[in-house]
Parts: structure tokens; sequence; C-alpha cells
């Protein structure tokens, strides 16, 4: 049986070995454009390693975001992504499991495969320059947004019991016990 054992370690041993390497994944920019010291103070961008001087990413389309029109009309699609969103979120809050149902239910602009979106894809939509995400995506052809938490479908993988959410008006990522009441957005995997 040694001798088996040997054999078998030995044949595995000299079978080809040919690493997988995934694809580079496309990351936007952040969004922001300016630089700051350690003290807050706006500072020349060059030499200094932040966003606002490398600007690395993928540069988002100009307009990023087209607001629909006819039966489209409630819907925005992000020209980046690809993703369709509501253009007006719902005001009320629910806890994450009403988010997903209510999410899956939806039936806007013509589709009903809308979906809770999960954190990359909710996180995508944050601007790291501006101030106030909420008041920006208000500018971008969304309405009624508010600067609270909206729920992803992410699970916290340490902690099943809560849920990944973007906090909308300084895109802090955060993630809440999943009974807590928060704002959800509907998306759909656009064209």
């Amino acid at each position: 049986m040694r001798n088996l054992y040997l054999i078998l370690v030995v044949a595995i041993s000299l079978l080809p070995f040919t690493p997988v390497n995934a694809a580079p994944a496309d990351l936007p920019e952040t969004g922001q454009t300016s630089c700051s010291d350690s003290a807050g103070t706006a500072v020349n961008c060059a030499g200094t390693g932040q966003d606002g001087d490398h600007k690395a990413g993928v540069a988002w389309p100009n307009p990023r975001f087209t607001a629909g029109t006819g039966d489209t009309a409630d819907c925005v699609t992000d020209k980046f992504t690809g993703l369709m969103w509501v253009g007006t979120p719902d005001v009320n809050q629910v806890t994450w499991t009403t988010a997903l149902a209510n999410a899956a239910a939806l039936t806007l602009c013509g589709f009903d495969d809308w979906r809770l979106p999960n954190i990359n894809e909710l996180e995508s939509l944050t601007n790291i320059e501006t101030a106030d995400l909420a008041a920006f995506l208000n500018t971008q052809g969304f309405s009624g947004f508010v600067g609270n938490s909206y729920w992803s479908s992410t699970t916290n993988v340490e902690v099943p019991a809560r849920a990944w959410a973007v906090y909308m008006t300084h895109s802090n990522v955060f993630f809440h016990p999943k009974t807590q009441f928060m704002h959800f957005w509907p998306v759909r995997t656009g064209q």
C-alpha cells in the first residue's frame, strides 16, 4: 500500500501545472478630483498618491445616467454598469427580508426582474468627491433620494444576521442587523 501511495504522489507531481489567472476587472474611478493633507486642508494633488492625483480606474461616461422616457420614465440606466435603477426609490423603511421581497415583487418600466442590488452594485453609485451622495444622485436623473442607509442583498459573512448597506449621504458602507428598518432601492440587470 505504501508503494501505491508513493507512485500516486509521484504521478500527481508530474502532471502539468497551469496556473489559472482571472481576467482583470475594470474598476470605476472614485470620482475624487481633489486632495487634502492629514489635517483635511486642500492641497495640490500632484505627487500625493491620492485618488485625485492618480484618477485610476475607468472614466465615467458623460452623462453617466440616462433617465427613461415614455414607458420607462420611472427608471434610470447607469451607462457605466448597464444596470437599470428605480428612478424614485420607495420612501418607506423596511427590514432586509421585506426589502428583498418588495424588490422581487416589483413590476416597473415593463420589467418584472427587479431585485435588491448586491453591495458592489450599490457601492458603484458612490461619488467620493461629493459631500452629499443623495443630493448628487438627485441631479443625475433620480429623484426623491434621502441621505439614509439603503439595503444591499449581501449578507455579512462573519455575522449572517447582518447585511451590508450604503449610507447615501457620505457613501459609507456599513453592515446592520437584518431586522433594522432602512430604505431599499431595486435594480435590474440592464442591457
